[in-house]
């Protein structure tokens, strides 16, 4: 398996689709490149960040479960050129920030954030 060409779309479950996408257009600065009833689509890069509505998500993951609960279990990492302006960027446009900026002891200088359904980003250099 080839897998170079890197990663094509993340898919991320939301009970509130209208929330989570206006989110994501303040947090991103990005209009929805697609959308319909159920999801809404921004583009990271070559990456596609798919919101998917959580009544529609068991036909994508069916027999799985759709998950619960508070705790987090992911994070997603975006690289940028410069994680002061961009948690300034992120903070005027009335993004919560959950940590940094601050220098981690592997290297890079990170901040993180998260989305109205939990779901954790991290900006870093």
């Amino acid at each position: 398996m080839d897998v170079s060409a890197g990663l094509f779309a993340i898919t991320l479950v939301v009970e509130d689709l209208e929330e989570t996408k206006a989110f994501y257009a303040r947090a991103f600065g990005q209009e929805v490149a697609f959308e319909d009833a159920d999801s809404a689509v921004f583009r990271v890069g070559a990456t596609m960040v798919n919101l998917l509505r959580s009544t529609a998500a068991p036909t994508l993951i069916d027999p799985a479960p759709i998950g619960s609960g508070d705790g987090v279990r992911a994070v997603y990492t975006v690289q940028v050129d410069d994680v002061d302006g961009a948690a300034a960027q992120l903070q005027a446009a009335g993004v919560a920030l959950l940590n940094g900026p601050m220098d981690r002891p592997w290297g890079p200088r990170t901040v993180s954030f998260r989305d109205p359904a939990g779901n954790v980003w991290e900006l870093a250099r």
